[in-house]
């Protein structure tokens, strides 16, 4: 049935079906450890949690049907789908990842899995071309996030997956700043999707988890094998708030956008603001390939108000009264945050700073609320 619906469909019924004990429409919470065997061995596809959960099960094939996967596999957060991304290589091999990403990222791959002897290369990826001396016969993953976190940088997917393939290098992309509603990086040529579900698919501020959509057997095995023998899955209840919040994916991206284009024009014009992060603008180095790839531009944006600086930001940040000031991105409600001392104060002063990540940056995700009252916030807070 999958294959017949439209994306805003999908979002309900994609790789669902009604409960097969009692025909619930909603996958229940399937909150139990174990399950009964007829004999040593035999089992009805599930017998034990960590391995495989019925309510688990359907957010799972739930993600594969919105990124057009044959494979999906949820886990306890976002970070947890990445570690078991990077469990897939050996010491020695390289990594090549996008030079401005989610500080929790930069800290995984360098402050853990450097230590385990992956040769890790940050690059700016606003140009193919910047990526092609760092490519070796080591090269064995290609790590890209689009829109980036928190700079907007958009990375044309089409083109790395091209060059990862002709290197024997797998492609992945953190696709959380988009959703699978505005880009679906497998149809563009990825390997390998991975989400904060905790964000834009559930939704809602309220569950930790992550995501992965493929369509390779070997690479789904080999993903499986890690996520069973680690362990860093979610619970049911964790499961079921994120299939709830997907069922209203599509509207909320649909307002999230609408106002985030709203919100960006508004302070592109505001005299006190001195730069817009925003993908959408015609001006963004990566436009046109934002165009091509993205449905529409999101509602992620970041700014640097007049003069720049800590001081500027806090004294903007601690006034908003609508914008909560907080951690995370993708829920109803809007939320800003200070990148240099929040979401990316692992990664060093100078390092975050050639990236663009300067003091002074404000990162803001816009919920759904009327697009007036987050203006009218914006000016009181920036006046």
């Amino acid at each position: 049935m999958d294959k017949k619906l439209r994306f805003n469909s999908l979002t309900i019924h994609g790789g669902q079906e009604p409960d097969k004990a009692f025909g619930a429409v909603m996958p229940p919470i399937y909150q139990t450890s174990t399950y009964a065997q007829s004999t040593p061995g035999r089992h009805q596809g599930y017998e034990y949690s960590r391995t495989h959960n019925p309510t688990r099960t359907a957010l799972e094939c739930s993600i594969a049907s919105l990124e057009k996967a044959k494979y999906g596999l949820a886990f306890a957060s976002g970070m947890a789908a990445m570690d078991t991304v990077l469990k897939l290589f050996q010491p020695g091999d390289e990594i090549i990842s996008t030079d401005d990403l989610y500080g929790g990222s930069y800290r995984l791959l360098t402050k853990v899995f450097e230590k385990y002897g992956l040769k890790i290369h940050f690059v700016n990826m606003e140009k193919v071309e910047n990526i092609k001396p760092f490519l070796n016969i080591k090269t064995r993953l290609i790590w890209i996030e689009t829109p980036t976190n928190p700079m907007m940088k958009v990375v044309d997917i089409h083109a790395i997956a091209a060059l990862g393939k002709t290197h024997n290098a797998l492609v992945a992309v953190d696709n959380t700043f988009a959703s699978p509603y505005l880009q679906q990086p497998l149809d563009l040529g990825a390997d390998i999707v991975m989400h904060s579900a905790t964000k834009y698919l559930a939704g809602h501020s309220d569950t930790i988890i992550g995501l992965l959509a493929v369509n390779d057997d070997v690479l789904h095995e080999q993903l499986a094998f890690i996520q069973n023998s680690g362990g860093g899955v979610p619970g049911p209840m964790d499961c079921f708030l994120a299939l709830r919040g997907i069922k209203t994916l599509h509207l909320r991206m649909q307002r999230h956008c609408e106002n985030g284009a709203a919100v960006a024009t508004h302070l592109q014009d505001h005299s006190k603001i001195e730069k817009v992060y925003w993908p959408g603008f015609v001006y963004h180095p990566n436009h046109e390939v934002a165009k091509k790839q993205m449905k529409a531009f999101g509602g992620m944006l970041s700014f640097v108000p007049q003069g720049g600086g800590i001081a500027n930001a806090k004294k903007i940040l601690e006034k908003f009264q609508i914008f909560t000031l907080a951690e995370s991105l993708g829920g109803v409600e809007s939320l800003a945050g200070h990148p240099a001392s929040m979401t990316h104060a692992s990664i060093p002063k100078e390092t975050r700073e050639k990236s663009g990540v300067v003091d002074g940056l404000i990162r803001l995700s816009i919920g759904i609320e009327d697009v007036q009252d987050l203006i009218e916030d914006l000016d009181q807070a920036i006046a």
